[in-house]
């Protein structure tokens, strides 16, 4: 089993890997596009600016792209969500991966920006990933904004600040995201140790 943590330099690795090792994962992190062959299971993770994420990681697109269309399970996280819609309001005219219709936006005027801290999470879609997770359950986020899914029978999850946002979505073999599983205790651990549970079955 080989679970690779895209490294493309926008990503939060050491807290990723870590919880992804403690939960049996033995994750390998990837700097060069080439050592997504094989893969069993895929980890985007992002910090920073939609735009900039999308200049990084636009070396590893096209992998990404057969990875995900020969079924190999993808888990996204934060940006690593947002940069699976269309487009941002963050970063006009940079074109995310679009493989979840919709478009990113800013958090509402009148609410804390960035959100920072925990909040409760609600299930609209049961899967997999989310066995054990229950509505209230609390996670930690960390953005400043959310993806609007055209579809959205996609939403799993979500959550409150202001407005109700996508916190998690599901499509096929793909899933992610807005709050940080690996620093959400043991409800984030949960969600990390489904992911790996799926790709062994």
């Amino acid at each position: 089993m080989r679970i690779i943590i895209v490294d493309y330099g926008m990503g939060n690795l050491f807290s990723i890997y870590n919880a992804l090792d403690y939960v049996g994962g033995n994750p390998e992190i990837a700097r060069d596009p080439q050592e997504l062959a094989g893969a069993k299971g895929i980890v985007v993770p992002g910090v920073g600016a939609f735009g900039s994420c999308m200049n990084q990681l636009s070396r590893f697109s096209g992998l990404l792209l057969s990875c995900y269309e020969q079924g190999v399970p993808m888990l996204g996280i934060c940006v690593g969500m947002q940069v699976l819609f269309q487009e941002s309001e963050e970063s006009p005219g940079v074109p995310g991966l679009g493989w979840i219709e919709g478009k990113v936006v800013r958090l509402p005027d009148g609410v804390t920006i960035p959100q920072m801290g925990w909040n409760s999470i609600f299930i609209k879609r049961p899967v997999e990933i989310l066995d054990g997770i229950n509505d209230g359950d609390m996670f930690y986020f960390v953005h400043s904004y959310y993806g609007q899914p055209e579809d959205q029978s996609v939403v799993s999850a979500t959550t409150e600040h202001g407005v109700e946002l996508a916190a998690a979505v599901g499509k096929d073999n793909l899933f992610a995201t807005q709050f940080h599983p690996e620093k959400s205790g043991p409800k984030g651990l949960r969600i990390l140790e489904n992911f790996v549970r799926s790709i062994r079955c």
